[in-house]
């Protein structure tokens, strides 16, 4: 069968999707390659854009590029396209992150069409980093959350009481050590944007996203300013009882990142389906002994990924994003 010709307005539409993945301090550490004879689009790591002290592995930085790679699934799927994804194609390049071949999609494909049905909530989905209300999550919408997360190789977990109180005890021994020491925050100034930088900038977080800081509650927020001034930023109460997730794959390999990042995505795309606000912290996985502590002894299966807050709240604002010519080649 002929395939249709793959034009640069869907490729640039592809990869815009593609980018409008969370990625740690929104650093966007993704590059992509198209070999435009073989309709082949390579994911690429961005090493520039690694965490030097809070990713040292680079764990969080192949699960943006597992989320970029999922939003990319996703995109296709609407424009009528299949992806067939290749992980980690070359093995003596660690940057290759995956080759996905795009073909022309025939006959009905009911996980194509799951995947399209997610495309709106691409734009839609902004972490927010405001109080949410202190109601329950229903029992169909955290199985729907589960179940997204099982589709892509990966375990959602929603932790009892007790462990919730351990995480957030995991959250406040990671904030304690950032406090006692200075150099530890680098990485977070590197990619916060403030003053007349926020306005213009193309990454990181911009002042506008840090959102309010907390007066009180237990809700785990990263304080993106620190000690730096933010005007007009205000503080609130956050709740008391947060609704907490835990995102855990099997192993802790690269390829398990990055199927963490796609697990990541299809949750967060559920979850803003379903009109609930998110934001993520990774602040108690970055240092190897408070991870290893933020697994459930008796209900995980595996190594914790990520944390997600969920609940009915404001969707956070938009954060900015790389123009498509700085994130593509074509060959």
């Amino acid at each position: 069968m002929t395939q249709r010709d793959l034009d640069m307005k869907t490729v640039t539409s592809l990869i815009a999707d593609a980018t409008a993945a969370p990625s740690m301090h929104n650093a966007q550490p993704w590059r992509f390659r198209l070999v435009t004879g073989e309709r082949l689009l390579l994911l690429r790591a961005d090493l520039s854009r690694a965490m030097r002290r809070t990713d040292p592995d680079n764990r969080a930085l192949h699960i943006g590029c597992g989320a970029a790679l999922f939003n990319l699934r996703v995109a296709a799927a609407h424009a009528g396209l299949s992806a067939q994804v290749r992980l980690l194609p070359d093995p003596d390049d660690p940057t290759a992150l995956a080759a996905v071949r795009l073909t022309d999609a025939t006959g009905t494909d009911r996980q194509a069409d799951d995947l399209a049905r997610l495309h709106p909530a691409i734009r839609q989905r902004h972490t927010s980093r405001y109080p949410f209300d202190e109601k329950d999550l229903p029992g169909d919408v955290r199985d729907a959350l589960r179940t997204a997360a099982a589709q892509e190789g990966a375990e959602l977990l929603f932790p009892g009481s007790w462990h919730i109180e351990a995480v957030l005890d995991l959250v406040r021994d990671a904030e304690s050590r950032d406090a006692l020491d200075p150099s530890s925050r680098e990485d977070l100034q590197r990619w916060t944007r403030l003053g007349p930088e926020a306005d213009i900038a193309t990454d990181g977080v911009p002042e506008y996203a840090f959102g309010p800081r907390r007066r009180d509650g237990r809700a785990p927020q990263r304080d993106f300013a620190g000690r730096r001034p933010v005007a007009d930023r205000g503080s609130v109460s956050f709740e008391s009882s947060p609704h907490l997730a835990l995102l855990s794959t099997p192993a802790d390999t690269t390829a398990d990142w990055l199927r963490a990042g796609q697990a990541l995505e299809r949750v967060l795309l559920e979850a803003t389906s379903a009109g609930l606000a998110a934001s993520l912290t990774s602040h108690p996985l970055e240092s190897g002994d408070l991870r290893t502590l933020a697994r459930d002894p008796v209900a995980g299966h595996g190594p914790v990924q990520m944390v997600l807050r969920l609940g009915y709240g404001p969707l956070g604002p938009a954060t900015p994003r790389r123009p498509v010519r700085d994130v593509l080649d074509v060959t």
